[in-house]
């Protein structure tokens, strides 16, 4: 699609209760004709940037932080339940909680790096998450599904959404809850999901087309864990 558009600003609703994008002095609306209102400032810039930016010719895949908006307004909002029982599906066979045979030396390494994400939500909740070697599915506790659910049950539409994102991603909600958090080391948290992939790369030797697969995902990841940020403003 050509450009359209000359001059991108934000503003402000005249309630004070968000922000919205304005091409040529016009709001825009989502894919689903809702007006596309965010909560922040922050957010509503960024968004800006992604307008502005553009070339003669409309990139689609450029509009990132858009595109997530969109969807928190327009699944999210209409759909919370749904989305929760989802993120809590990630929960249930979550990454972080299965580890290769204790007599691997992945086993260790899985130890070192998981243990220490894993230990700390445990204690604040008094409860503790089912650990499994190898492939074979057992369920999470009660105890452990419901401390995960008080954690996200709260959220707004825009954390739900970046939440969805990076569980998809890492296969791990336990690793997008604590990505979300304020000063969270999104890029550690990254590693330390991906520890299986890396480690099969040091035995083996780089593959090229995984790397790059595992690049993209990563910039997703951060990306999704950005736009949670930039919702709190």
């Amino acid at each position: 699609m050509k450009r359209f558009y000359k001059q991108v600003a934000v503003t402000q609703l005249d309630d004070g209760a968000g922000w919205q994008v304005t091409l040529d002095g016009r709001g825009i609306k989502t894919v689903r004709g809702a007006p596309q209102t965010v909560p922040s400032k922050a957010l509503a810039e960024t968004m800006a940037a992604e307008w502005a930016e553009q070339g003669e010719k409309l990139d689609t895949g450029k509009f990132v932080y858009r595109d997530m908006a969109d969807y928190a307004l327009d699944v999210v909002e209409s759909t919370r339940g749904e989305v929760i029982e989802k993120l809590l599906n990630y929960g249930e066979t979550d990454t972080l909680c299965y580890r290769a045979d204790p007599e691997d030396a992945l086993f260790a390494r899985q130890q070192e790096v998981w243990e220490p994400l894993l230990q700390p939500l445990e204690k604040a909740s008094d409860f503790t998450f089912t650990r499994v070697s190898g492939i074979v599915h057992r369920p999470q506790s009660e105890a452990a599904l419901a401390a995960l659910r008080a954690r996200i049950e709260g959220q707004s539409a825009f954390a739900l959404a970046g939440l969805e994102a990076m569980a998809s991603l890492a296969s791990s909600l336990i690793t997008a809850i604590l990505a979300s958090e304020p000063g969270a080391d999104a890029d550690s948290l990254w590693d330390a999901v991906c520890l299986e992939e890396l480690w099969q790369a040091e035995l083996w030797g780089r593959d090229e087309e995984a790397e790059e697969r595992r690049a993209k995902r990563r910039t997703d990841f951060l990306a999704a864990h950005q736009f949670i940020t930039l919702a709190r403003g």
